[in-house]
């Protein structure tokens, strides 16, 4: 697979085009970031509404992953992907036309619904590759994607100054911002004409029912209550917040409990819905069409701890430079971007390894060990500590963080192939849940060496718990190296007719 992997042709082609969506919805999710600086000093925003809108960026993304879950599971990811990428041109533009803090907010969290798009590409690449290769695919469409962010943070800045005519004034992000949402529309329309949703002969398949996750048993229905507790928990975290920074007042606060309260009750209704026969006795899953949801919740786990710590880590590791080794802004951030440039490497590494070892559990066992490791050992790093030595320490770190989420999403189309995009969905949305709540946990802490060992210390011994919930509780995926996923037995047999033919 490695030698074809740069060839334009076939399955290939479709994971090309697809890793440079999601990598084009990175690069506006994160379009922020490289003009924090400028945005803060133009608006006059104090470190609290500043760090609102950090939290902004990543709040929405949660229900929306698992939203466009159930989209991409019904319509498929072609058209859920297209339409996605035309719809973030709108918080492009709305963000680089704001006028005040109210419009930054709103604009922000618009944005946070583009970051769902991962999700869309983990059913589209899973649809064009086999068992066996789905892992190391995974990872090349996550990894590449992922780096997204930091070209944002380096090209971005040169295209604002690009956009000012060399007239030496401030730094034009405005220009720079809707430039970005021009160019993810274009490509969104480029997208719907260039892929389909599955290989000539194969069928798409999808759920029975449609408006919740599907499930197989009752019990399972009940923890996939407990488990959409936090996915509007976190929506209510964010509210807590632009509370207190004057978003918002208290009936404000009040108000959006109650919509958040009915929120969660629509959608304990529609997965009632879609699970009612199931639950009233009416139906019964054989066992070879039952799924257990509780390894689902293995795998939303492991993403919170993974890239969940890696939006938060992101967020902060410029400051956390610069301030512990007392480096100017530019120094600090070209340092603290090889944390995401990793993400070139690291995701497709782990998928490499979760395809190559013969047993995805033990990867998911190993990685997360190491990266809760690597966050403890970041926790000692201060500035009597040799600069280098540092960054070989923050690399290795986010190859482990990187490569465990390669290793997730190399098992989430193995759970159950109809709601691959709903599981994607809320495996993704957990991601963002575990980055709301490391972000707040940072924002609460002391801005001081003291606070960043607090917050390193808090990623790594959630990663071990993990670890130690994977070693006692996590399974191998049926036909985790198959040639074939579940359910594609007339497309294996038409395959195999096919090659017989050639043979012959």
């Amino acid at each position: 697979m490695l030698a074809r992997l740069f060839s334009f042709h076939g399955r290939y082609r479709i994971l090309h085009l697809t890793w440079f969506a999601f990598f084009l919805t990175f690069v506006v999710w994160f379009n922020f970031a490289p003009f924090s600086t400028a945005v803060q000093q133009e608006f006059g925003l104090t470190s609290g509404q500043f760090r609102t809108i950090a939290i902004c960026n990543v709040a929405l993304t949660v229900p929306a992953r698992v939203v466009i879950g159930m989209l991409l599971d019904r319509f498929g990811p072609k058209l859920t992907f297209s339409v996605l990428l035309v719809y973030a041109a709108i918080p492009c533009l709305a963000f680089g036309l704001a006028q005040n803090f109210a419009q930054l907010v709103a604009s922000r969290l618009a944005m946070s619904i583009v970051g769902a798009g991962f999700v869309i590409g983990i059913r589209m690449t899973s649809e064009w590759f086999p068992p066996r290769e789905v892992g190391f695919a995974e990872g090349v469409y996550a990894g590449w994607g992922n780096s997204g962010s930091a070209a944002s943070a380096f090209i971005l800045p040169w295209i604002a100054a690009w956009l000012t005519f060399g007239s030496g004034e401030l730094l034009n992000w405005r220009y720079a911002v809707i430039f970005t949402g021009i160019l993810v529309a274009v490509y969104g329309v480029i997208y719907y004409f260039s892929v389909e949703d599955t290989p000539p002969g194969r069928k798409y398949q999808r759920p029975q029912r449609h408006g919740g996750l599907e499930v197989t048993t009752k019990k399972d229905f009940w923890l996939l209550m407990i488990m959409n507790i936090p996915l509007v928990g976190v929506l209510a975290l964010l509210a807590w917040r632009l509370t207190n920074v004057g978003f918002m007042d208290q009936t404000g606060l009040i108000i959006c409990a109650v919509v958040l309260l009915a929120l969660y009750l629509y959608q304990v209704y529609r997965c009632w819905d879609v699970n009612k026969d199931l639950m009233k006795g009416h139906n019964h899953y054989p066992p070879e069409d039952r799924y257990q949801f509780n390894q689902v919740v293995l795998l939303e786990l492991t993403y919170i701890v993974g890239f969940g710590s890696e939006l938060a880590v992101i967020s902060m590791l410029p400051a956390f430079y610069e301030t512990t080794f007392t480096l100017d802004k530019q120094a600090a951030g070209m340092i603290a971007s090889t944390y995401a440039f990793m993400n070139l490497v690291s995701r497709p590494g782990g998928g490499l390894i979760s395809d190559s070892l013969g047993s995805r559990r033990w990867t998911m066992i190993v990685l997360p060990a190491c990266m809760g490791i690597g966050y403890l050992l970041m926790s000692s790093v201060g500035g009597s500590w040799w600069l280098p030595a540092a960054v070989i320490l923050t690399m290795a770190c986010s190859f482990f963080v990187q490569a465990s989420e390669g290793s997730t999403f190399a098992i989430v189309p193995l759970i159950k192939r109809r709601v691959t995009g709903q599981v994607a969905g809320n495996v993704g949305a957990y991601g963002n849940v575990g980055a709301v709540l490391y972000l707040t946990l940072f924002s609460l802490l002391p801005a001081n060496e003291v606070g960043y060992q607090i917050f390193f210390q808090t990623l790594g011994i959630a990663a071990l718990i993990v670890a130690f919930l994977c070693l006692f509780f996590l399974k191998e995926p049926k036909d985790s190296f198959a040639e074939y996923y579940e359910g594609e037995q007339e497309y294996a047999a038409s395959q195999a007719e096919t090659r017989n033919v050639i043979e012959e």
